[in-house]
């Protein structure tokens, strides 16, 4: 399984949109300050998540969230986990 997924900082609220195959494995590399994007942020708490079969489908509903450019929208969906 590949995983799509949305955090949100409890320090700054802002959000991170990824994709990954082992999400609880990406989510402590966020927490120890292992991914550059996130370290100033942490910590990080999983907010969002969608499943797939392929990183392909992950990696292009990533990169369809991320056009949004609109923490409404994210918000929007993060209402519906």
């Amino acid at each position: 399984m590949f995983y799509f997924y949305i955090l949100q900082s409890l320090i700054s609220c802002r959000y991170y949109v990824g994709s990954t195959e082992d999400l609880k494995n990406r989510l402590l590399l966020h927490n120890k300050g292992m991914v550059r994007s996130t370290k100033s942020d942490k910590p990080w708490r999983l907010v969002y998540s969608e499943s797939f079969s392929t990183l392909k489908e992950a990696r292009k509903r990533e990169l369809q969230v991320k056009k949004w450019k609109s923490r409404l929208a994210i918000e929007r969906l993060i209402k519906t986990f």
